[in-house]
């Protein structure tokens, strides 16, 4: 006759199980995602932590921090967030000294912000214009790599942490074929995909890697000018072979495999999430 006590080997089976589904795979992972208060930025910071990682969110204005950490709470998730101007040096440096406060290390950078301040062909742009857009989408993306590798190399020297650092930039699929009226914004683009390669053959041999995202057309904010009128969506989608729209939480998944263990053979790669549409460089 049965019991009503459960055998000792099934109650062990099923700690085991509910212990394997808690473990993230970036357990013990500290990242910085920029620009992270709203659409992929946001989606990013929310998989790294869904997936273990601690996470310091920023963007320009303190009231766009508050909100996103916020949203984050009504997913049982806590992150770190701090104001931060990516073209301001202060502002960077206190972004980090911020990180290694609350956390002690930096393992993950993940570079987000970017600007589109106008439209038009890349020889229609004003050299003022021109200037906003590499100094936020290029330049800051280069100094926040520079200013977060000596903090990458620092955990790197840790033997759990040995070869598992690591810098995404987020491209665009722009950045391979440029847009009719976002000429400056997709040359833009194109160069974040060759700082990545670039500084993947630099860092290669210390064991931290360097990768990009190049996303197709996704429905955030940012990129409601493609597709938020009917005739601007219909021409969006005549390009893309799937013939929808990409996800914020798509692109967060990318980035969430480039910054894992998964891709730890993976260096000075992007990434092209924009649902078939042809990248060639």
């Amino acid at each position: 006759m049965l019991s009503g006590k459960v055998p000792l080997s099934v109650n062990l089976c099923r700690k085991i199980s509910t212990s394997s589904r808690n473990m993230g795979k970036l357990d013990g992972k500290v990242a910085v995602v920029t620009a992270s208060t709203d659409g992929i930025g946001f989606a990013i910071a929310k998989r790294l932590l869904e997936d273990g990682a601690k996470v310091v969110i920023s963007s320009r204005k303190e009231a766009n921090v508050q909100k996103a950490l916020n949203e984050l709470k009504k997913h049982n998730l806590n992150a770190h967030g701090i104001k931060c101007h990516v073209g301001n040096k202060e502002d960077r440096q206190k972004l980090f000294d911020e990180t290694i406060k609350q956390y002690g290390k930096l393992n993950i950078l993940v570079s987000n912000a970017a600007t589109n301040p106008a439209v038009g062909g890349v020889l229609d742009c004003d050299e003022s214009v021109w200037d906003k857009i590499f100094d936020t989408n290029v330049k800051a993306s280069f100094m926040l790599a520079k200013e977060a590798l000596p903090f990458l190399r620092k955990s790197n020297s840790t033997p759990e942490d040995k070869h598992s650092n690591s810098i995404v930039f987020v491209s665009s699929i722009a950045g391979y074929d440029a847009f009719e009226l976002l000429g400056a914004y997709s040359v833009s683009k194109t160069a974040l995909i060759g700082l990545s390669r670039a500084a993947a053959k630099d860092l290669a041999p210390e064991g931290i890697r360097v990768n990009c995202l190049a996303p197709g057309i996704i429905k955030t904010n940012f990129s409601k000018a493609l597709y938020e009128s009917e005739s601007a969506n219909e021409a969006a989608l005549s390009k893309i072979p799937m013939n929808r729209l990409g996800t914020p939480d798509e692109m967060a998944g990318v980035v969430s495999f480039l910054v894992s263990k998964d891709a730890g053979y993976i260096s000075g790669e992007s990434i092209v999430a924009s649902g078939g549409m042809t990248a060639r460089i």
